[in-house]
């Protein structure tokens, strides 16, 4: 448990100052975290029937979301994301010459990868530049909120949860200790309110809701994936907590439908 807190805090600390450092050091701490990220994914599902092409797979991602974030930075540079057709292309001529058993899963699997992981920090990166200028503000409150779920949903699911949630893929997740989540995000999110002025108080709270919601299918997908290949953690790198995947598999659901969220706010409605 010391050490499971430990681990904890200073993971937060280094986020909270990735934020709220300025634009670079987010860019730079959440290009890093999403490789890694892409990195334990591709070692997580790696067995004797699935061989995911990682270092090529990571090189891929890096063309995605490097040019992404610079365009967010710079206004520009967002062409360089075409380096992303030969390393694609590279991959799949690769596996040409891997001798593997089931070339079509291991390519797929590494794409996915990307999909599943790359894409949405793609997207909770982009929170931080609505606006056309670094704000901190939205990528906090989402983690904030994020946060909360979790923390909600631990204490009220362990002290107080019966009925399962999802028995199939996670058998120790029950509605009780989602709903302990959701009032927690809910009344982050009304804090966050009364401090930040980007949203109202009910579209905040309704940010909240987008949260929880899709985060807890997210954390549902990977306990799927996990079961799957028959592993407890993603990963060992946060001691005490298991992997990243662990830590940030609400943030590959959530951030996509969030951003889509304030974007129709700001610039659609």
């Amino acid at each position: 448990m010391k050490e499971r807190a430990i681990t904890g805090f200073l993971f937060v600390i280094i986020m909270l100052g990735s934020m709220l450092l300025g634009e670079y050091p987010f860019a730079v701490f959440f290009i890093i975290l999403s490789l890694l990220c892409l990195a334990e994914f591709y070692k997580m599902i790696k067995n004797d029937s699935i061989k995911p092409h990682r270092s090529l797979g990571v090189v891929m991602a890096g063309t995605i979301i490097t040019p992404v974030v610079l365009y967010f930075l710079f206004r520009e540079y967002l062409t360089f994301i075409i380096l992303a057709v030969p390393a694609s292309i590279s991959i799949c001529i690769v596996e040409l010459y891997r001798k593997k058993d089931n070339p079509l899963v291991n390519l797929a699997f590494t794409y996915f990868g990307i999909l599943f992981i790359i894409v949405p920090f793609c997207f909770f990166t982009a929170l931080g530049f609505i606006g056309n200028a670094y704000n901190f503000h939205f990528p906090l409150a989402f983690m904030l909120m994020l946060w909360a779920n979790d923390t909600g949903a631990y204490l009220i699911g362990i002290n107080f949860g019966k009925r399962r949630l999802f028995e199939r893929h996670s058998p120790k997740k029950s509605w009780e200790g989602f709903f302990g989540g959701l009032f927690a995000g809910i009344f982050t999110a009304y804090l966050i309110s009364t401090q930040f002025q980007e949203l109202s108080a009910v579209q905040w709270i309704t940010m909240a809701v987008i949260v929880v919601v899709a985060g807890t299918y997210g954390d549902l997908f990977e306990s799927m994936l996990k079961r799957s290949i028959s592993i407890k953690d993603s990963g060992s790198l946060l001691p005490g907590h298991g992997g990243l995947l662990d830590r940030f598999d609400g943030l590959l659901f959530a951030a996509p439908l969030v951003f889509v969220y304030i974007y129709w706010i700001y610039f659609l409605q």
